[in-house]
């Protein structure tokens, strides 16, 4: 559909994307030694060829005390000539490219991050299982001053944004939600108290982002459970990031060690999840409580709409990406004729990398995608993969049976 706004340019700060359609930044599971793969390069570079405005490269730890994953992005100076690459490649397609960049707080382990994993306050993680520590306010100028090292590094590498991560139940998101923020100190108990941390990173991120570099950030419009952030306070963050200089807000939702599936939805494939593990006893753990620990929220097309379309309304002149279960140009219409400027993807480009060059053919285009989430339940171990296009490998049964049965739902 070559007269669809989705292919008109759009301006975001300092940068102009060819059209308005983003790869969202999914955990591809790639980075194994924490530094970028030859199947990482080979997969944004796929989607930069496919028609992409601009892919976004997931979740790169500002520190190695933020890594969730032993396959995860450590941002440091030794991964920046093979991240140039990757750019390189990208900017060769005529496409953009983003680094999102992040700090996991207490969603890790000891043997992974190298120290007792921090959060904004002391407690547990069930799904390591281990202690954390809550940071000491004399830390939280070192850790927001890592992030702007984090952006010096992706301009070094050749990114033209980055897309900082407050949302998802990670650290920053840790420090806004009261789910996870018990703190008696000025950064914590009122929500203005809360959003210290984040305004000390965006201070950070914006001096060291300068005139060239494009800011996005991606944040909650809702936690997804009770006790956690609801819509009211998340516009006060919301209007306080574009306050902080924010040139875009991808508007997102759900806390990963809480409400999982309030990110992605539909169902965890529990038996493909255990399938890649290699702890026994967390395979059986997720065996027997898997279903409880990760509760199925239903898809639906463009999930994230209704709570959109209240910043929307809030945040007249602000630019808004939306991001949530997109994969048709129909849908994808609908949403930036509400007034979104761009649109994200994440599983509909990992199914079908060259699905905006599609989409500008094809009126009514759709991907072929169909959620069984097959995707997310190998990611956290092997790779990010579609059980469409894998190549010389072949499942076992028990695994066609469990995807046909949650396609067929």
């Amino acid at each position: 559909m070559k007269n669809s706004k989705l292919f008109t340019p759009i301006t975001i700060g300092p940068l102009t994307l060819r059209n308005r359609t983003i790869r969202s930044a999914a955990f591809e599971s790639m980075c194994p030694g924490n530094a970028p793969s030859r199947k990482l390069f080979d997969y944004h570079q796929s989607v930069a060829a496919g028609g992409v405005g601009m892919t976004t490269v997931a979740y790169a730890s500002v520190t190695q005390s933020g890594l969730s994953f032993e396959r995860q992005l450590w941002m440091r100076p030794e991964i920046i000539p093979g991240l140039k690459e990757l750019t390189d490649a990208i900017h060769d397609a005529d496409a953009a490219a983003s680094i999102q960049l992040g700090h996991c707080g207490n969603m890790s382990h000891k043997s992974i991050c190298g120290v007792t994993p921090i959060s904004a306050s002391t407690g547990f993680n069930i799904y390591s299982p281990t202690l954390v520590r809550g940071m000491k306010k004399e830390e939280l100028p070192e850790m927001a001053k890592s992030f702007a090292n984090a952006v010096n590094l992706a301009r070094e590498a050749g990114f033209d944004a980055v897309e900082i991560h407050a949302g998802h139940g990670y650290l920053i998101s840790q420090f806004l939600s009261p789910y996870t923020n018990k703190r008696k100190d000025e950064f914590g108990g009122s929500l203005q108290n809360r959003m210290r941390f984040m305004e000390m990173v965006m201070k950070e991120v914006m001096q060291a982002a300068g005139d060239d570099m494009a800011v996005f950030v991606k944040m909650n419009m809702r936690d997804g459970f009770k006790g956690g952030m609801d819509i009211d306070e998340s516009l006060e963050v919301a209007k306080k990031l574009i306050e902080l200089g924010a040139h875009a807000l991808v508007l997102s939702g759900g806390f990963v060690s809480k409400a999982p599936m309030y990110v992605m939805r539909g169902a965890m494939p529990i038996r493909t999840l255990t399938h890649y593990m290699t702890s026994w006893w967390l395979k059986l753990g997720v065996k027997m409580a898997g279903r409880m620990m990760i509760p199925t929220v239903p898809f639906q097309e463009a999930y994230f709409l209704q709570d959109a379309l209240k910043f929307r309304e809030a945040l007249p002149q602000a630019k808004l990406v939306y991001v949530g279960g997109l994969v048709s140009l129909e849908k994808i219409n609908e949403v930036l004729d509400d007034g979104f400027d761009a649109v994200q993807m994440g599983r509909a480009l990992l199914n079908e990398p060259a699905f905006v060059n599609r989409m500008k053919e094809e009126d009514n285009a759709r991907c072929s995608c169909k959620h069984s989430n097959y995707c997310i339940g190998r990611m956290y171990t092997v790779d990010m993969a579609c059980h469409q296009h894998l190549k010389g490998e072949v499942l076992p049964r028990y695994l066609q049976d469990e995807i046909a049965e949650l396609e067929n739902k």
